[in-house]
């Protein structure tokens, strides 16, 4: 992720009663902006409802876990494709801090990281790509 992010963790529970739950795909903590950062990984082309979702995330992460120091939470739903003016409309007049990016994965990793690094099944497999 870069520079001053600290992972919180994957499928983090926010617990809202003793009945409900939700779980963030990842959670990271940005140390110099003082503030979490939800993400949420989609495998296919975005779509306008995985806004909401998103925004519960962000706003349920500040009400559960934010303290009075921190900075808003940041929320970014990575997606397989996403069509620029889609997403635009479906965040127009949301006034939180979300982004869209995509992915693509690399089917090979670099010689020098190979016997270093799990293979792409593997990490497919772990974040629940497969």
């Amino acid at each position: 992720m870069g520079k001053g992010f600290a992972f919180v963790g994957k499928q983090v529970e926010l617990k809202m009663n003793e009945d409900k739950s939700y779980f963030l795909d990842m959670l990271f903590y940005h140390i110099r902006l003082k503030c979490y950062v939800v993400i949420e990984l989609k495998v296919v082309d975005f779509e306008p409802k995985f806004v909401g979702k998103l925004n519960f995330y962000v706003t349920a992460t500040d009400k559960l876990l934010k303290n009075d120091d921190d900075n808003l939470t940041i929320g970014l739903l990575i997606c397989k494709t996403k069509d620029n003016t889609i997403v635009e409309w479906a965040f127009q007049d949301i006034k939180k801090p979300l982004s869209v990016s995509t992915f693509q994965l690399q089917q090979q990793i670099p010689k020098e990281l190979e016997t270093d690094l799990p293979s792409i099944e593997e990490i497919e497999r772990e974040i629940g790509f497969v």
